[in-house]
């Protein structure tokens, strides 16, 4: 399907005079002065903040209504000697969430373990089945990680078994909210905590940091030192990278490179990484989706051990057995994402007609649908849902497109689920296999009462048109000040008309396109990752209008400007 190329808004002339003025105050390109203040970044003061995160930037966690509640008991806990156990979730938010706490607690006494849920036995969050072991352990207080806000049932039964809880959370809460301890969250309705999009594991940190100042332990280390994983768990649960969550991956990046975990510094070196310098698409791609296999082929607990590990053999061998268990994870996706394929194109004989696409099986692993939805959503740019099923019970994951809330999709026929939770993109839920049908026809019907057309059409925005001529390491060196990128703060796209092809185009590895264009005697190398279906229809001195973006590529001891291909349009 055609993407629609997004131009950005008309400038007016006041805003043109405020870029020049930026332009001319920070001596930067006229292109970079623009792409600050389309941000919204106007005074030098926001730019600095910008381009150069600082702890400072950081908010005091006892801004959160519920902190003062939650850092005394947990102190009462490690004075007393009572046991405490940090119950996160098994993916890397929940891993790291988890990892940072019990380090954490146990630098300063507690008497601390930890509990991960098996994906295949427990489920997703606080399991019932999980209670007894805990209270047999001689838990006295639990603290979740990236789980619990919506676990009324759950903590119910924490409490009549004489245990308590403290939440922490960043998941859309429901109506009801269960009785807790303490629930720090900064979506809960009321919070009056300034930034609302924190992680998990940024959540986690936020309480182990007030937990610190409360016991005049306030220091750089202390801040500092957790602050690779916080960046790690932020930039793989693709929260928006803006505020907070810049500051922890701008400075946790930092931290990470100096390889301070063995655990992380054992996976970048199995990733292959050790000889760069790290940026977010190298956790995105690199090392969350290795984290994360723990908790999708295996025990997520796996994950925690490799992360909390203080012997470098250890750290080598268990970064070796998730290295395996990723293999393994990545030959089940390619598996049941040609199925599901096969499925859908069975199932919709006019997909163009579907709000949305609901498939399952049998025999597909749990761990893998979440992925596989996300590639299907990408393919067919529909919401997908994803259910395996096994004895009459499914395991469901899906995923959405442009701006559509699927949280509250489900949310409104939650009739025919036992459990659901998430967010606006991503959720996950349990439902009964006679309630299939029911189930597939509400939410259709559902999403074509609050999906509009324009809404399933891809679409690519475009942050500022430009020539080749304008390409330049002073150029590419300013917007790498943009970094680290993620949602909220993508690496700028461009647009370039009318270049022509140069030499002959190719495909490298797995249905990478190559290809060189030139314009004005000025030529530009691209690459186009999965793109390598457009081949056929380029030849030689073609003319082309191309998006992209532009990166620095590091081979050996060269360096080169790089156009990343994201799409191509034929000039008209």
């Amino acid at each position: 399907m055609e993407k629609e190329w997004k131009m950005p808004p008309e400038l007016s002339e006041e805003d043109k005079q405020k870029i020049k003025d930026i332009s001319v105050s920070l001596k930067c390109p006229k292109i970079v002065a623009e792409l600050l203040y389309r941000k919204g970044l106007i005074t030098i003061e926001e730019i600095d903040a910008f381009l150069h995160p600082r702890l400072d930037g950081l908010f005091d966690p006892f801004l959160f209504p519920d902190m003062e509640k939650a850092v005394q008991r947990i102190i009462r806990a490690i004075d007393k000697g009572e046991k405490i156990t940090i119950y996160g979730d098994y993916d890397v938010d929940g891993t790291t969430a988890t990892t940072l706490l019990y380090l954490g607690l146990n630098r300063i006494g507690a008497n601390i373990d930890y509990y991960i849920p098996h994906r295949m036995i427990d489920g997703y969050g606080l399991s019932l089945s999980s209670l007894d072991q805990l209270k047999e352990n001689g838990t006295a207080l639990i603290i979740s990680v990236d789980c619990g806000v919506n676990a009324l049932e759950e903590i119910e039964a924490i409490n009549k078994r004489g245990m308590e809880i403290i939440i922490t959370d960043h998941h859309n809460p429901k109506e009801e909210l269960p009785e807790a301890v303490a629930i720090i969250n900064p979506k809960l309705p009321g919070c009056t905590y300034p930034f609302p999009y924190l992680a998990g594991v940024g959540v986690a940190y936020k309480l182990l940091i007030a937990i610190y100042q409360a016991r005049g332990l306030e220091s750089l280390e202390n801040t500092l030192k957790y602050m690779d994983l916080v960046a790690v768990g932020t930039i793989a649960d693709i929260v928006p990278l803006i505020g907070e969550n810049r500051i922890f991956a701008h400075i946790g990046l930092q931290h990470l490179i100096e390889k301070k975990n063995l655990g992380l510094n054992a996976l970048v070196q199995i990733a292959g990484l050790k000889s760069k310098v790290l940026d977010s698409s190298d956790i995105v791609f690199g090392l969350a989706p290795r984290i994360n296999a723990a908790g999708r082929m295996g025990s997520a607990s796996l994950a925690v051990e490799l992360l909390i590990s203080r012997d470098i053999e250890q750290s080598k061998e268990l970064a070796e057995s998730i290295e395996r268990l990723n293999s393994l994870r990545q030959q089940e996706d390619q598996k049941t994402f040609q199925e599901a394929c096969e499925i859908i194109e069975k199932k919709y004989s006019k997909l163009e007609t579907v709000p949305c696409i609901v498939v399952s099986s049998d025999d597909w692993h749990p761990g893998v649908i979440g992925i596989v939805a996300s590639k299907l959503a990408e393919r067919y740019y529909r919401p997908v849902l994803m259910i395996s099923f096994k004895e009459g019970w499914g395991c469901g994951s899906g995923r959405s497109v442009a701006d559509f809330d699927l949280f509250n999709a489900l949310k409104a026929i939650e009739h025919n689920l036992p459990s659901y939770g998430g967010h606006k993109y991503a959720v996950g839920f349990t439902i009964l296999q006679e309630y299939l049908d029911r189930f597939e026809n509400e939410l259709s019907r559902y999403i074509a009462d609050h999906l509009q057309l324009e809404q399933i059409k891809p679409s690519l925005e475009i942050d500022h048109e430009i020539e080749l001529y304008d390409i330049s390491e002073f150029l590419l060196d300013w917007i790498e000040q943009f970094a680290p990128f993620g949602p909220e703060n993508s690496r700028p796209v461009m647009l370039t008309r009318n270049v022509t092809i140069a030499g002959y185009p190719y495909t490298v590895g797995r249905n990478h396109l190559k290809l060189k264009v030139v314009k004005d005697g000025v030529q530009l190398d691209l690459i186009g990752y999965n793109l390598g279906d457009y081949l056929p229809l380029l030849k030689k001195n073609m003319e082309i209008d191309i998006v992209y973006t532009l990166e620095y590529n590091r081979f050996g001891d060269k360096i080169n400007i790089q156009g990343k291909l994201k799409d191509i349009h034929w000039s008209k």
